[in-house]
């Protein structure tokens, strides 16, 4: 991973903390060690000011690797719980599947733990009710996972239509595309794995009790017991994105498609969905996924304004002038010839159709490589410090993932799912 400017800004003032209090670095806990979870550890490992000091998962070679992958200075829990207990902690991780998320937040948060959750927040939209509150009561941080928010295109992206320079926005399209096995979800499995190095109970947690599977182990998020699917691991993503840019904060209704068309192996949720989301101020969203097909052109976000457009790819953003000229000339042609040739001298006509405009040329900021999980995790101990969360608290969080339960909620019942404002939650 390299790093930005902003986040080396960060790093140094870490390492001057560090040094000037070397004892006063952030003990970080790691609750699920997943293959992101190893990636939030490598971003963590950037920052000085923060240190992994334990580790808990329901497989046992994750957590060898996750204490190797510290130098061996991490200490291994037998559960989360004892890992909560540690009062050495001051901060937790959670990276386990997403119907984990609400009871390790919770617990978290009442023994006094600030808490950097992936997303989804919830694996239903009324728990996100449920951290909120317990967040504020105890003056906790609470951050969520989705990190573009903190990188410096998504930054770029939003400074740009805050100018005007899009004019008024109707229209966002946004999109992921795979086309892999890894893609949906269905990924190796470790060949120790077994009941002896599984714990199958502390798996399923409050799912439903299912005799032991590894495939649903290793691949949850083909299942609807611990997880919401494309929705809920992409959709997400894209939610989070599209209200920072927009200052928007849900969509007052959805509506939804969704099949399981190729990757029927191991898997109960869709493999193909679409949504359209309506945003009270004033904008619409198509949101669509397919793993059965991953054209990059279809990948990403387009922003769609009346005096321009924003594309986001995953490292850069172009700014495209929309330089529109009405052309009514064969509509006109049809007219008796006295009123077309009385048209086309009319001065607005001239103006706005006859007069030759030079199309603006494109603008394009390009990040300088980071990973903007570094960067988030800087947000995130930096909100430890002064106690003031970052953009993506969990509210923020709450209603991003909300917006993917609307679509999954729409998709399963075929029909209009409406936002209730004053309740903070799906409309009953």
């Amino acid at each position: 991973m390299n790093i930005t400017r902003r986040t080396l800004l960060q790093t140094a003032a870490a390492v001057t903390a560090a040094k000037a209090a070397p004892n006063d670095r952030i003990a970080v806990g790691m609750i699920g060690c997943g293959a992101r979870a190893h990636e939030l550890m490598a971003a963590i490992q950037k920052h000085p000011s923060a240190e992994i000091v334990a580790v808990a998962d329901a497989y046992k070679g994750r957590v060898e690797r996750a204490i190797d992958r510290t130098g061996g200075r991490a200490r291994s829990f037998p559960s989360y719980r004892e890992l909560l207990a540690d009062k050495s902690t001051d901060a937790v991780v959670v990276a386990t599947p997403d119907h984990l998320h609400r009871p390790i937040i919770l617990e978290a948060l009442a023994a006094g733990k600030d808490v950097y959750s992936e997303k989804p927040l919830t694996y239903r939209a009324s728990e996100g009710l449920e951290i909120i509150q317990a967040a504020r009561r105890g003056g906790r941080i609470v951050q969520v996972g989705s990190q573009g928010v903190s990188g410096d295109v998504q930054r770029t992206a939003r400074e740009w239509i805050r100018s005007g320079k899009l004019g008024r926005i109707t229209m966002i399209r946004a999109a992921y595309n795979r086309n892999t096995a890894s893609g949906a979800w269905i990924y190796p499995i470790p060949p120790d794995a077994s009941p002896k190095t599984v714990d199958w109970e502390a798996f399923l947690g409050p799912a439903p009790k299912r005799p032991f599977s590894l495939e649903r182990f290793f691949r949850w998020r083909c299942y609807e017991d611990y997880s919401g699917g494309i929705a809920t691991d992409l959709f997400v993503h894209l939610c989070t994105t599209i209200h920072y840019l927009m200052d928007a904060k849900m969509p007052a209704a959805v509506a939804a498609l969704g099949q399981l068309y190729r990757w029927k192996e191991s898997r109960e949720v869709p493999d193909t969905i679409n949504a359209v989301l309506e945003y009270p101020e004033g904008f619409a969203v198509n949101l669509s996924s397919t793993f059965n097909n991953q054209l990059a052109a279809e990948s990403g976000f387009q922003i769609l304004g009346t005096q321009g457009s924003i594309v986001i790819g995953w490292n850069e953003v172009t700014f495209y002038p929309d330089t529109a000229v009405e052309d009514n000339r064969w509509i006109v042609e049809s007219w008796p010839r006295a009123y077309e040739e009385a048209y086309f001298k009319d001065p607005k006509v001239i103006e706005s159709e006859l007069r030759p405009r030079r199309a603006g040329e494109p603008q394009k900021f390009k990040s300088d490589g980071v990973d903007p999980t570094i960067s988030h995790f800087g947000n995130f101990f930096s909100a430890l410090r002064s106690r003031q969360p970052f953009y993506e608290d969990a509210a923020v969080g709450h209603r991003a993932a909300a917006c993917a339960h609307m679509v999954n909620l729409s998709a399963k019942q075929r029909r209009l799912v409406e936002w209730d404002f004053g309740a903070d939650n799906i409309r009953a």
